[in-house]
């Protein structure tokens, strides 16, 4: 199963971090140089179809993936800064500032951490 395209629900009065955020930041102008679909592709040929959760999206789990290398972040930090920052939330494929993570890990099912 490919994994659902990033879930942006906005409100009526809600506005884009396009418009909130500097299109300039470093983070805006990388994530506009990488070829998502591309990986994407590469990526989704490991989907199988399966009980459990559906897949997060190919974007969000290669974005999570690079900030947490490039920032030098743990598993967990690396979720915890991606809610509070809403340039992690662009580079991610999300058009509208989250509030909450897409998905709790499984750890933290137990109240530890979110």
């Amino acid at each position: 199963m490919k994994p659902k395209h990033t879930d942006n629900h906005p409100d009526l009065f809600q506005l884009q971090l396009s418009q909130i955020i500097n299109m300039s930041h470093p983070l805006v102008k990388l994530a506009h140089q990488i070829n998502w679909d591309r990986i994407a592709t590469q990526i989704d040929t490991v989907y199988t179809t399966g009980p459990g959760h559906p897949p997060l999206p190919t974007r969000l789990l290669a974005g999570l993936h690079y900030l947490k290398h490039a920032f030098d972040e743990s598993d967990e930090s690396v979720l915890v800064r991606w809610l509070e920052n809403p340039y992690w939330q662009y580079f991610c494929g999300y058009s509208f500032l989250q509030h909450q993570l897409p998905y709790t890990p499984p750890h933290w099912s137990n109240g530890a951490g979110g």
